[in-house]
């Protein structure tokens, strides 16, 4: 596609989630890579004005660099919308259950694919009956939010108090989560195709915010060690689980294999990190798509 036929591109980056370190970074990189490429184009943070930095713009498309609630959740797609505004990746709907795990599990649930069971828990769940049903240890989650913020493994039935206030304070749905142990992999999608699978490897407790964004001890193989056979199953399994919410146009999902190579579902990223260091880049890179092209080929996914 020629350079021009793109227009004006907005990227919209930074926001006002608990991820909006990570999406400057993600804008900044995005933003560079367009102008690399002769693409007209320019930042706007949303965190204050939006409407108006949009209607000045005049955008003919944005890239949706935003991480995490207000940016990922369906609401900047329905105001795109409203604006007759093109823009990167899933709809309103596919955004909107991707954001919300619990949902997104209970969809999977329904359509029979594999995701650990959950239980969803408040001020006054009893936890020896949570212990007694999902196991130790569990996974402590708000419904809402990304980059593992929120999150507690707890080893201990005394410290689940706890680890759901820490969830809680994220004014989200909270739900324990039965722990799978085994290794854990991204498949990145793009286009309605899945690249090379990355397994994560951290020494931390499970792959957390410390370990996505600030441990180098974190480790990314790719490829990832599976069979053909394996990896060819399991990306048809993340392609079937994200267009089974809506998903579209580019994405992320993240998976566990057990002891028995069963794999476990866990959750959709619709809108993931985009920076040099980022897991879809690097999928991307092993599929010979080097970081400026990649940008160009999410950019694709405004057109519907």
């Amino acid at each position: 596609m020629h350079i021009e036929a793109y227009g004006k591109v907005v990227v919209l980056m930074g926001g006002n989630s608990a991820e909006r370190e990570v999406s400057l970074n993600s804008g900044q990189a995005v933003l560079a890579a367009l102008q690399r490429k002769g693409v007209n184009a320019q930042a706007i943070d949303p965190q204050h004005n939006l409407i108006e930095q949009l209607l000045e713009a005049k955008p003919d498309r944005a890239f949706i660099a935003l991480h995490g609630r207000g940016g990922e959740d369906g609401t900047m797609q329905g105001l795109l919308e409203l604006l007759g505004i093109p823009y990167t990746g899933s709809r309103v709907l596919g955004s909107a259950l991707a954001m919300d795990k619990l949902r997104t599990k209970q969809l999977w649930q329904s359509v029979g694919l594999p995701t650990p069971p959950v239980i969803l828990v408040d001020a006054q769940t009893d936890w020896s009956s949570v212990v007694e049903q999902l196991g130790l240890p569990l996974m402590i989650k708000p419904a809402l939010e990304g980059s593992s913020v929120g999150i507690s493994k707890v080893d201990d039935p005394a410290d689940l108090p706890a680890a759901w206030a820490a969830a809680n304070a994220c004014a989200s749905q909270v739900f324990a989560e039965r722990y799978i142990r085994g290794a854990e992999y991204t498949a990145s999608l793009l286009q309605a195709q899945a690249l090379p699978l990355i397994r994560l490897q951290t020494p931390r407790d499970f792959y957390d915010f410390t370990a996505k964004y600030q441990d180098d001890q974190t480790q990314y193989f790719c490829p990832s060690g599976l069979s053909e056979a394996q990896e060819n199953h399991f990306k048809a399994l993340a392609l079937q689980a994200f267009s089974s919410i809506g998903a579209s146009g580019w994405g992320r999902v993240d998976l566990m294999l057990d002891a028995d190579a069963q794999p476990w579902l866990l959750e959709v990223n619709t809108a993931p990190g985009m920076t040099n260091h980022s897991l879809v880049p690097m999928a991307a890179k092993a599929a010979g798509l080097d970081f400026d092209s990649l940008v160009l080929a999410i950019l694709e996914t405004s057109w519907r």
